[in-house]
């Protein structure tokens, strides 16, 4: 027997389907506190040295957060071709934006306080905002797009063709759900960020992080079952006609897939994903809590959590389908039809297992090394070494 067959073919596209939104919600529950504290910073800090309170809270650790960013990119890329393929052409704009805001991000952070003018520091406040809130919004706008169906297709011999002029895939992504599942999303960052926050500060500026976080986390709830009703009411689901093959040939062309009344469907053949949704208004709702009660750990767990069951119930509600396609659902991407080899996946597997507990262990070293909050005596004591 060959190695790699020691694990079937359809558990090893299960498991890196797993593993995808492993990958993804890892992302989320660490790089998504630094972009929501970005968008939180004009509100939470008033003075330069609140600024920079703010700024420091997230300085020493952003940079190993948006570690899970390129592991993310990187899994779709070797784990699932069709789909990098026709998600960074398709999204080819809305990705650039988010990559340039990674880019000012930094430079923000390293220029920011190397001069003392206020419009110089003041314009960088704001690309860090915007760099915050942007990537936070457009990646829920993503997922919007991905729920409702992407338009493309594929030829007989695999061409990928997107429909629409190239302005329109950025401009045709930002139609009414999507924006609201934009919203959703950037709420939930912020609400992150302000529970960050309320660990990481004291006196005002913790203050004004519960108050601003309260408010998100609400919102966040507010627009999510907004959005589960839409889901509900308003938007067609997919399903595989006829038998289903899990360990056939990676074609995206293999199966028939027609549109269905509703993507909740799932819930009646698989009950027990309710508790992914569930978690993410229940995660709101203690967040919420947690931040006008003044607790600190817990509203930041809490919050993690209302994450966690957000992006699953995502993965859950369209499992298998990854991305359908509106104009040909015969074309919709699923974890059936657009893998890698059986080869691949089982040599990745074997890599993850033996490097993803050194990268968990490294960040958990790292959180507690730099743990504590940022105070402004640390801030002006040591002026020319922090952000």
């Amino acid at each position: 027997m060959i190695l790699h067959e020691l694990i079937s073919y359809d558990l090893l596209r299960v498991i890196w389907w797993g593993l995808l939104g492993v990958l993804l919600i890892g992302f989320a529950l660490t790089d998504g506190f630094d972009m929501g504290v970005g968008a939180l910073l004009p509100f939470t800090a008033q003075t330069d040295v609140e600024r920079r309170i703010v700024i420091n809270t997230v300085g020493p650790v952003w940079e190993g957060n948006q570690v899970w960013f390129i592991l993310g990119g990187g899994a779709i890329f070797a784990a699932w071709p069709p789909l990098y393929a026709v998600s960074f052409s398709g999204f080819y704009l809305a990705m650039f934006a988010v990559l340039a805001c990674f880019i000012v991000r930094p430079v923000a952070f390293k220029y920011r306080s190397k001069r003392d003018g206020y419009s110089w520091r003041n314009r960088w406040d704001w690309a860090l905002f915007v760099s915050g809130a942007a990537p936070a919004l457009l990646f829920g706008v993503a997922v919007g797009n991905v729920i409702q169906g992407v338009p493309f297709h594929f030829t007989d011999d695999l061409h990928t063709i997107y429909e629409g002029a190239w302005y329109a895939k950025f401009i045709g992504l930002l139609d009414p759900f999507s924006l609201l599942a934009g919203v959703v999303s950037l709420s939930m960052l912020v609400m992150h960020g302000g529970a960050w926050l309320t660990v990481k500060t004291t006196g005002e500026v913790q203050k004004r992080a519960r108050a601003y976080g309260s408010i998100a986390a609400l919102v966040a709830v507010a627009t999510y079952a907004l959005a589960g009703i839409w889901l509900a009411y308003g938007i067609s689901g997919y399903r595989i006609v006829g038998e289903v093959v899990a360990d056939g040939p990676s074609n995206p062309l293999y199966f028939q897939v027609e549109r269905t009344a509703s993507w909740l469907s799932a819930y009646a053949d698989r009950p027990w994903i309710a508790i992914a949704p569930v978690l993410g208004i229940l995660g709101g709702l203690l967040t919420f809590a947690g931040l006008r009660a003044g607790r600190e750990i817990t509203t930041l767990l809490f919050s993690k959590l209302a994450i966690l069951g957000v992006i699953s119930s995502v993965g859950l509600t369209m499992f298998p389908f990854i991305m359908p396609s509106s104009s040909d659902p015969r074309s919709s991407l699923t974890v059936w039809n657009s893998s890698s080899s059986h080869l691949t996946l089982f040599i990745m597997l074997v890599v993850t297992v033996i490097f993803m507990p050194l990268i968990l262990a490294y960040t958990a070293w790292v959180y507690r090394v730099l743990w504590g909050k940022v105070t402004a005596k640390d801030v002006t004591e040591n002026s020319h070494s922090v952000y």
